[in-house]
């Protein structure tokens, strides 16, 4: 229990400051991604991961460091030593809190399941 807390508060922490130092977050986050047009034999559990990585670049990844997508931005939380289930992200990019601006209204439901999934997925596998 107490591990668990100490992740929850750690993740919100992180994603409190996750999005608030791009300056291209609130245009990138206002249009919604391509739909995935890759051709893979998985279907919707690729094109889920690769639009929610889509959505982690553009809105995330300046602030939150994750291996798989590249990023390193050292404001927010490393989401691959954090690693949150899927829960606590959505939560988080929903409500934000702290410096972290809340994704919700922002960013679509499937945009916000997509993230969601993505970083729940890959932080700490790579």
């Amino acid at each position: 229990m107490f591990r668990l807390g100490t992740a929850l508060v750690a993740l919100a922490l992180l994603l409190a400051a996750c999005g608030g130092s791009s300056g291209s977050s609130s245009s990138s986050s206002s249009s919604a991604p391509p739909a995935s047009s890759s051709s893979t034999s998985t279907g919707g559990a690729e094109n889920a991961s690769a639009e929610g990585k889509q959505v982690f670049t553009q809105n995330c990844g300046g602030c939150h460091t994750l291996k798989d997508a590249g990023t390193t931005g050292s404001v927010g939380p490393n989401l691959d030593e954090l690693q949150p289930p899927k829960a606590t992200v959505v939560r988080q990019v929903n409500n934000g809190g702290g410096p972290m601006p809340a994704f919700k209204g922002k960013l679509t439901t499937a945009q916000i399941d997509a993230v969601s999934t993505y970083v729940s997925t890959v932080a700490g596998q790579s």
